[in-house]
């Protein structure tokens, strides 16, 4: 992993993402990596939230290692959450250590149909309650959210709050003028291309995973409108005024990291299995 960081300081990006969406889709099972089921019917990666994900062939590669080397022996499942956890470690420059269980297996299924991620324009409320559904209180939450310190949100996903926020004709009053002003350079009314920000908008530290997010969100400089709303909302304000304050951001991130990874976890062979292949389902 130290190679592909090195080579990519976007990867961690890309695996905390991937290691969500696979977690918060029947648990942390690799669903999410499987091309094609037996019967034709589309996987998760076929997903509209799931098109965009990247890292496939990270995974590919650490697994193909580990088959040669002891066949068998370990899961997709936790390569995903081994993977992201080095990289992690990587970006913030060992800053963000945790350690994480293994024994997860691979899941037998995966269906399009059973994709349900939040939305980035999903209220806290609801975020809140979609996390409690997986056994994530607030806190986890806030801290989660908190991979946003690093990769990048397409235009798209928050054009509104630059121009047309709910309907006004206006931007997001919870937005930073200036922040607006420069957004709106990058992201033009009616553009179609596939222009993308930081989502830390700390050019300084937009590759590291770090607090810098929250100190952003404290500035009314949140691109999502779900990040920007943790800073405002009453329910979590005080636990971002507290991270962006804190001397313990890579521990706590870790430990909610660590929660993360114990989602749903498959733990029988009546379920789960550990895959010759991440890209397909076992054959018998």
């Amino acid at each position: 992993m130290q190679n592909v960081s090195n080579s990519d300081p976007s990867v961690v990006a890309a695996l905390l993402r991937m290691h969500f969406h696979d977690c918060f889709v029947k648990g942390c099972d690799a669903s999410i990596l499987v091309d094609k089921n037996s019967n034709g019917k589309a996987t998760e990666k076929f997903a509209a939230p799931n098109l965009s994900v990247r890292g496939y062939d990270v995974i590919d590669s650490i697994k193909t290692t580990l088959e040669q080397k002891c066949p068998g022996v370990v899961s997709c499942a936790d390569i995903i959450v081994m993977a992201t956890r080095d990289a992690v470690n990587f970006s913030s420059r060992g800053a963000v250590q945790y350690v994480v269980e293994t024994g997860r297996l691979d899941g037998k299924i995966s269906d399009i149909s059973n994709v349900n991620l939040p939305s980035p324009k999903i209220s806290v409320v609801d975020s809140i309650k979609a996390f409690d559904q997986k056994g994530l209180n607030p806190t986890d939450m806030v801290y989660l959210l908190g991979g946003h310190t690093v990769g990048k949100a397409h235009c798209g996903f928050f054009q509104d709050r630059l121009y047309n926020f709910n309907g006004t004709m206006k931007p997001d009053p919870t937005m930073h003028p200036n922040l607006v002003t420069e957004l709106k350079l990058e992201c033009p009314p009616q553009s179609t291309g596939g222009n993308s920000v930081d989502l830390d908008q700390n050019k300084d530290s937009s590759l590291t995973v770090d607090k810098s997010y929250y100190e952003q969100l404290l500035r009314n400089r949140g691109i999502l409108e779900i990040d920007q709303n943790l800073a405002s909302s009453g329910l979590t304000n005080m636990t971002v005024i507290q991270i962006a304050n804190s001397l313990d951001f890579g521990s706590k991130f870790g430990e909610a990291m660590r929660k993360l990874g114990r989602v749903e976890v498959k733990t029988s062979l009546l379920n789960g299995e550990i895959r010759t292949s991440c890209r397909a389902v076992n054959t018998n």
